[in-house]
């Protein structure tokens, strides 16, 4: 069974950081690109970024300069390290794994900057 299992949400001021994990379960993690996305109340679901199996990343124009997305194949685990946090960054972050198969989502979680 493919669990991906986020953490590391929470409510943050203006300014601050957080920093995500995901740690997935039941496939192969070191072939598997992995992503983050995020859904903003009342707005389609986005890329935040993506790493892929050999490294590469990849990051929307929101996110660039401020998050890095990191794995460690070793713990089954994607990061995502989120700086200069805005409140337009208030969302449910998803982690994502692709490969040439089926694609596997995570439960969520909320991230929300507020004063």
């Amino acid at each position: 069974q493919v669990q991906l299992v986020e953490s590391g949400g929470g409510l943050v001021q203006p300014g601050g950081s957080l920093r995500l994990s995901c740690v997935a379960s039941g496939i192969l993690f070191r072939i598997y690109r992995m992503g983050w996305y995020r859904q903003a109340p009342g707005k389609q679901r986005e890329l935040v970024a993506q790493i892929t199996s050999d490294g590469k990343t990849t990051y929307a124009d929101s996110a660039k300069g401020r998050f890095t997305i990191s794995r460690d194949n070793a713990k089954n685990t994607v990061f995502l390290q989120m700086n200069s946090l805005n409140p337009e960054d208030t969302a449910v972050y998803y982690c994502n794994a692709g490969t040439l198969g089926p694609i596997y989502w995570g439960q969520g979680t909320q991230v929300t900057v507020s004063s």
